[in-house]
């Protein structure tokens, strides 16, 4: 019977005016139950006088039309698991396609059928109940399952005698049943997304679903209803291999049967054999442990043809998708990071820049050993990627300088640039230039000591620095700075100097001028 069965008995009763404790005390129902009929019915509207006439069920079914629509499905006949379990052996086929057939033979004798949602359940059910093994998980490089193992091995610092636990990271293939075993200083997020990219050039090719366990190093959340929620990192993987990640159903280990049984097929024929072991590096277990594996995969099947190793070779790696041709790098996040007035956002110690129009926002950055990318917040667009600065550096900047606004703007310096300035102080500090950019062998060399000339226009003016330099070309083959600053400070450069004191016009075109970005006031 359903829960609410006596729904139409409790309204009675309360029209006449017992209680909720009467009534639970009288007629042996629940104080929770009652509860909820009354409550229902309130919600509802549903008053005694309303009801009187109607059956049980017809109560129960206006107060509570849930578990009618329940009763219903169940009344329903159950699909042929056996033959669905049969057909999922064969190569292509899937519970989708099984379910419309199903559906459509039900339409046919004019019989109603159950939902995708609840012919799914069953057949795990059905699974799990049985003892057998769901074939879903086993065509060839369909899927690979993974997990980490409970037996670990110890680890002993030759020189200082620190005691390390290893901890052992497990990939299967269900269909072959070959797999990879790494050992780990610890069960860390960046540790088992290194599993997993190495398993994958391990089986040099990737599977379509990758099955894990609930772990929080790659599961946020796992709800019994709704989407199942990834962290980042995991989900980043995933895209790099164009993989689908499918997390078990919470406490269902028969939907990862594989992976369970190899763990235990693993420890037994591989670990059990290393027991006592003391290793001094984590690359010792790794290397027992692969011999071993090659001994393991060797044997010959019980019952079936041929061994892991050549099911593997022969069936299941040319079922593999391709390695993507860039290498994985493992990536750190950081959550809601807000752009600050500087137009960069804070990762670790370092700043990187974004867009200057996004001051303000908040965005997630995503950090790799090279590059560190920022991802706004609320639509996970990637807004801008930086090259990550060096891990020795601390407090440093990494700035694009198209992210900066129009005033921070700048035209670079460049000996066209400075020639022309000189130019357009006169013919002798062009000359004066020109012989500075004359005597070295790389022009870059000359822009320091070439400014330096054209800077002291801003102190003294551009004709008392014109009538310096004729002075200087006078005297000195190779005239600089400090001589023209001589001359100048002086005075006897000054005969002869017209206007002196007028400023030099600099035609470069930049926003903040000159005496910013050569050393004038700020």
């Amino acid at each position: 019977m359903a829960k609410h069965d006596k729904a139409k008995l409790v309204l009675e009763l309360k029209a006449k005016g017992m209680s909720v404790r009467e009534i639970a005390k009288t007629r042996g129902i629940s104080h929770h139950t009652i509860k909820e009929i009354v409550d229902r019915a309130a919600e509802k509207g549903v008053a005694w006088d309303a009801v009187r006439l109607l059956g049980d069920d017809e109560v129960v079914g206006l107060l509570f039309p849930e578990e009618t629509a329940k009763a219903a499905e169940a009344a329903v006949a159950r699909p042929d698991y056996d033959e669905v379990h049969e057909e999922l052996k064969k190569t292509g086929v899937t519970l989708k396609p099984l379910w419309r057939e199903y559906a459509d033979d039900r339409a046919a004798s004019g019989e109603p059928s159950v939902s995708y949602a609840t012919f799914t359940r069953g057949y795990s059910d059905y699974v799990a109940s049985r003892n057998v093994t769901n074939h879903l998980e086993h065509k060839p490089g369909q899927a690979m399952e993974v997990d980490w193992s409970g037996p670990t091995m110890r680890v002993v610092d030759p020189v200082t005698g620190e005691v390390s636990t290893a901890h052992l990271f497990v990939a299967v293939l269900p269909y072959s049943q070959h797999a990879y075993v790494e050992a780990v200083p610890g069960m860390r997020e960046r540790s088992w997304l290194e599993c997993h990219a190495r398993a994958y050039e391990f089986f040099g090719g990737v599977a379509v679903r990758l099955v894990c366990d609930n772990l929080k190093t790659g599961v946020v959340k796992h709800p019994r209803q709704g989407e199942i929620v990834l962290n980042a990192a995991y989900e980043s993987l995933a895209r790099h291999y164009v993989c689908a990640i499918m997390p078990t159903g919470v406490r269902k280990p028969k939907q990862k049967p594989s992976v369970e049984g190899g763990v235990g097929k693993i420890a037994t024929a591989v670990i059990a054999r290393l027991r006592g072991r003391e290793f001094a590096s984590f690359a010792e277990p790794d290397a027992a442990i692969r011999e071993r594996l090659d001994e393991y995969d060797a044997r010959p099947f019980q019952k079936r043809e041929g061994s892991r190793r050549e099911v593997f070779e022969t069936v299941e790696r040319p079922a593999l998708a391709p390695l993507p041709k860039a290498p994985y790098e493992v990536c750190e996040w950081a959550y809601g990071r807000k752009v600050a007035p500087d137009f960069h956002v804070a990762y670790k110690t370092n700043r990187y820049s974004v867009p200057h129009a996004l001051v303000g926002k908040l965005m997630d950055v995503k950090a790799t050993d090279s590059t560190v990318e920022a991802c706004d917040r609320a639509t996970g667009a990637r807004v801008a990627t930086r090259p990550r600065l060096k891990g020795y550096v601390r407090y440093g900047c990494s700035t694009d300088p198209s992210h900066m606004p129009p005033e921070f703007a700048h035209v670079e310096w460049d000996d066209a640039r400075m020639r022309r300035w000189a130019a357009s102080i006169g013919p002798s500090c062009a000359a004066v230039v020109d012989r500075v950019f004359d005597d070295v062998q790389i022009k870059e060399q000359a822009h320091d000591p070439v400014l330096a000339v054209l800077n002291l226009s801003k102190r003294y003016g551009a004709d008392r620095l014109e009538a310096a330099c004729s002075y200087a070309l006078g005297k000195s083959d190779h005239p600089r700075c400090r001589f023209l600053r001589g001359a100048l400070a002086s005075g006897v450069a000054d005969r002869g100097a017209v206007g002196a004191g007028a400023p030099a016009v600099e035609e470069g075109g930049y926003v903040r001028g000159a005496g910013y970005y050569a050393g004038g006031a700020r």
